[in-house]
């Protein structure tokens, strides 16, 4: 892995007993994204409650305002957001969307390019140059429009021409979406607009984070559209219909941003409670607390005044979980893998190949820090093998984030039990998580 100089580090704070804490944790990120386009997509103004505000939303709000989109945030509240779509009912064209280094923004604005008078252009950071992009623009070329690449072909930067006429039948789409859900969710988010509707048939042989999709189709059925999925075929469709979400929307807690905080407890020992629970969610993180029962932590979810908790307590012993199958969650592995290093046995986190694609190569980022502090790790074809070593052989180290939230706040995990951990760009967590430090502080009292 390459590595970024920075002048800055941030010093990982190592806790000198267990913990006990309670965190809010900010609006989901997948939620709030995909509330956005969705809101775009209608005729009327939607209010959007607990939005979570951090670069990937300030940057998926920047890219429909470029479109002619209408973001007025409460000037009491600025979680509190509401999205008025264009009067004309199209996105204006012939503008620049930057998309930075967001996958929701980079993959799920292009389709509404569909809807657009002009052509629109896109561009982002230069690390998102190597996020792959041509399965959703290949979606939208059988769609009808034009893609010019500007670089690499099927990567940033690129410019969407729309069609003159949108296929009046229905519209059959074939991609492979085996390195990222969100090629799949960025069609199945505007398939409700095309005068027939979609169909959309993933041809890979796996479907990464699939309650990534299950997410977008509830969202999508939640403002009056009508998606279905047969997931054994691989197959998704959507009917015409006009979209609208209700008049206000409350976004759920981001539970994966959960998975740093929970999983403190197991490392440091002691107890984390985080609010706002939901029962039901479409959030893969919403798999976090079974998975860390599986590692020896207790999980309750106790009410108090009407507020439903996760609540992880653990004496600090962490189970290896041998093969470990992640690909329905593979956001929270950073997380999971922080853990891990310090479990009882080895553990194959597997399914989660597609992580090297997303802000950076995940797996590798592992691999060369949990090696950078003592420990041991390797690259597996479709995951990461982790086998812990006796923390007192384990040691400090100033880690890197490459850039990526997830990163970060790995490194901050490690440095629970690890003294002497410097963290690169810690304020990188700020694409989902606009206070960590304080958050992190908070945790450890």
């Amino acid at each position: 892995m390459s590595e970024t100089k920075h002048e800055s580090l941030w010093a990982a704070p190592t806790p000198d007993g267990p913990i006990d804490a309670t965190i809010t944790i900010p609006g989901s990120k997948s939620l709030s994204n995909r509330y956005l386009i969705l809101a775009a997509l209608g005729s009327k103004p939607v209010t959007l409650v607990g939005l979570l505000r951090s670069r990937d939303t300030e940057l998926m709000m920047g890219a429909l305002e470029a479109l002619g989109v209408t973001c007025a945030v409460d000037p009491d509240n600025d979680t509190t957001v509401t999205v008025t779509p264009p009067a004309s009912g199209r996105f204006r064209g012939n503008v620049d969307v930057f998309c930075g280094l967001a996958g929701t923004v980079m993959r799920f604005v292009p389709g509404l390019a569909l809807f657009a008078d002009d052509a629109v252009r896109f561009d982002g950071d230069e690390q998102a140059y190597a996020r792959p992009m041509k399965p959703v623009l290949d979606g939208l070329e059988q769609l009808g429009a034009t893609i010019e690449y500007h670089g690499e072909e099927g990567f940033l930067p690129f410019t969407v021409t729309p069609p003159k006429t949108l296929p009046d039948s229905l519209a059959k789409v074939s991609i492979d979406s085996s390195g990222s859900s969100q090629f799949i969710s960025g069609l199945l988010l505007v398939g409700s607009r095309l005068p027939a509707g979609l169909e959309l048939t993933h041809t890979g042989e796996r479907t990464p984070s699939l309650p990534h999709i299950r997410m977008t189709v509830a969202d999508v059925n939640g403002a009056g559209g009508h998606a279905t999925a047969d997931e054994a075929h691989h197959l998704w469709s959507v009917e015409h219909r006009e979209l609208q979400l209700p008049e206000r929307v409350v976004v759920e807690p981001d539970l994966s941003n959960a998975a740093p905080f929970l999983g403190a407890a197991l490392i440091a020992g002691g107890r984390v409670r985080v609010p706002h629970w939901p029962v039901e969610t479409t959030q893969p993180g919403g798999l976090l607390p079974g998975y860390l029962e599986a590692m020896g932590a207790r999980i309750t979810f106790p009410e108090e005044n009407g507020v439903r908790y996760c609540a992880v307590e653990s004496d600090g012993s962490i189970h290896g979980l041998g093969d470990f199958d992640l690909t329905a969650a593979g956001e929270i592995a950073p997380s999971l893998a922080a853990i891990l290093v310090f479990a009882d046995k080895p553990t194959n986190m597997i399914g989660i190949g597609h992580l090297r694609g997303h802000e950076t190569n995940r797996l590798a980022a592992l691999v060369t820090e949990i090696t950078r502090i003592g420990g041991q790790a390797a690259e597996l074809p479709d995951g990461i093998a982790i086998t812990p070593v006796p923390a007192d052989r384990l040691h400090g180290a100033v880690m890197e984030t490459y850039a990526d939230h997830r990163m970060a706040t790995f490194a901050a995990m490690v440095g629970l039990k690890v003294p002497g951990v410097d963290v690169v760009d810690v304020e990188t967590t700020r694409k989902t998580l606009p206070d960590f430090v304080g958050m992190w502080n908070r945790l450890l009292g």
